[in-house]
């Protein structure tokens, strides 16, 4: 067998100010083929979990170039076209192929593009023509197009929300993908539509008993291969915006539609409930400081620079800051001018410093003073359960008794490595604030004595009902209140 894979990916907030270009992907990950390091990416497992299975078989594994770059606003067009046309380009040289396998997001949004994912996957099915297996795994915050669902056989996606299985429903794509090819079965994907926004963290109740009953749905039924919730991103200003059901049965397409309609119903009839109730930034600093131990973790949960954000937000500071609360550390905040400047003065150094709040409105304001410069790192790199995260050069300052970590590479904080490798030790604050809706969940929550969620300013579009979408339809809750309402039970 011959499979061609690759990865093309980020998440697209149309609402954020930060446009993406080729210069972003290079910075989080451009691997050209065959320079994939081991450790996969969040959306590139197919191609490290690919590597093992072919070379079990004895399959040929040809590598196409894998991109990700962190989430922010609209791609720019030529960024996009440039780096599909690479990867199509690799495809015609290696035909033929059994199969193609693709690490996608699902929620990219270019300039000309408001489907990119389908534009590829379309172009990929042109080139392998109608009976060569096509297959990707999504993350769950995507756009699925009824343009995707028609180019490719099926999809595997993310089941927790934060993404902590990435690389295992890789190996599920892989193993659906290997079974077809080795003729044990037929895959069909059956797609029902929710018809909501909505967010689905898998760390509480009660997204978490829904994603336990898929997995052993899937384990008890051997017509069922795979079950997976498109969340849907509502950042995304995108015609078809919204959650969505999948089923992929072996050969049952009538089974499938009516597992996907049952299950997509249950989520509907639980929408509203499944977000982690959130306070302001006051509400959060007063509980925090109430705590009788640390260290209480504040997540300013919507500037988060998964969610296409800055990240660069100071509200939760400046409400630390006017009480005086000391021995905090904060990470991580987005100002690469902020790191460079203390990258000249080096560590040790007192220096007049502005930082923050440059991005957008509703960010709060920069902050001015007098810092300390008390260690400095180029290209410095967090965890992120499989993965390496990187942000740039980065900066520890201290200011009025709170230590800070500066970035100049966006991305949002899912591990307490984003404080040690700046030399912060995060067990012994009071109170650590990051900047993450729920992806921090997993590593945070084994060293925090509390974990406040803080909605603090604007700088997300974070309630669809009142969101200002040009593009979304209307017949879709909360927008609209119940839009199953005439069908049938």
């Amino acid at each position: 067998m011959r499979i061609f894979t690759a990865a093309l990916a980020t998440e697209t907030n149309t609402f954020s100010p930060i446009c993406i270009d080729r210069r972003a992907f290079e910075e989080s990950l451009y691997a050209p083929p065959g320079q994939h390091p081991a450790t996969p990416t969040l959306c590139t497992a197919p191609i490290t979990v690919g590597r093992k299975v072919c070379a079990a078989k004895g399959w040929t594994l040809i590598e196409g170039t894998a991109a990700w770059a962190d989430p922010a606003g609209l791609i720019n067009r030529q960024a996009y076209e440039s780096l599909r046309d690479e990867i199509l380009d690799q495809l015609r040289a290696a035909m033929p192929v059994d199969a193609v396998v693709m690490g996608l997001h699902g929620a990219m949004v270019a300039d000309g593009y408001l489907d990119p994912e389908g534009d590829l996957l379309t172009r990929i099915r042109e080139i392998v023509g109608p009976d060569i297996l096509v297959c990707a795994e999504l993350d769950p915050h995507s756009h699925l197009t009824a343009k995707r669902v028609a180019a490719a056989d099926f999809f595997v996606v993310f089941k927790e929300f934060p993404h902590t299985d990435f690389v295992e429903r890789a190996e599920d794509l892989w193993r659906i993908a290997v079974d077809t090819l080795e003729g044990r079965i037929s895959p069909v994907m059956s797609v029902f539509d929710c018809r909501m926004i909505d967010v689905f963290p898998t760390s509480r109740e009660p997204m978490r008993s829904f994603v336990d009953n898929l997995s052993a749905i899937e384990a008890g039924d051997e017509d069922v291969l795979s079950l997976s919730v498109i969340h849907g991103f509502m950042a995304g200003d995108v015609p078809e915006l919204g959650t969505k059901m999948i089923a992929v049965t072996n050969g049952k397409p009538e089974k499938g539609a009516a597992l996907a309609r049952k299950l997509g119903l249950e989520l509907f009839s639980k929408r509203g409930t499944f977000l982690m109730p959130s306070i302001d930034e006051r509400q959060a600093v007063s509980q925090a400081l109430a705590a009788s131990m640390g260290p209480v973790v504040i997540a300013d949960m919507w500037d988060n620079p998964g969610g296409g954000t800055a990240g660069d937000a100071t509200v939760v500071l400046e409400e630390l800051l006017a009480r005086g609360v000391e021995n905090v550390a904060i990470g991580l905040i987005w100002d690469p001018i902020a790191v460079q400047i203390c990258m000249a003065a080096g560590e040790g150094a007192e220096i007049p410093l502005r930082f923050g709040a440059k991005s957008a409105p509703g960010t709060g304001n920069p902050i001015d003073g007098t810092v300390r410069v008390v260690r400095l790192q180029r290209n410095a790199e967090m965890r992120f359960g499989d993965s390496i995260a990187p942000f740039g050069d980065a900066a520890h300052i201290h200011y009025r008794g709170i230590d800070i970590v500066l970035g100049s590479v966006r991305v949002q904080s899912y591990d307490p490595s984003l404080f040690t490798a700046l030399g912060i030790d995060p067990t012994a604050k009071r109170i650590l604030v990051i900047k993450s809706t729920n992806h921090f969940y997993a590593a945070f929550s084994k060293i925090a004595s509390e974990i406040l969620y803080c909605s603090a300013g604007t700088p997300y579009p974070n309630n669809p009902a009142t969101n200002p979408y040009k593009r979304v339809r209307r017949d879709i809750w909360p927008i609209m209140d119940n839009p199953h309402a005439d069908e049938a039970a």
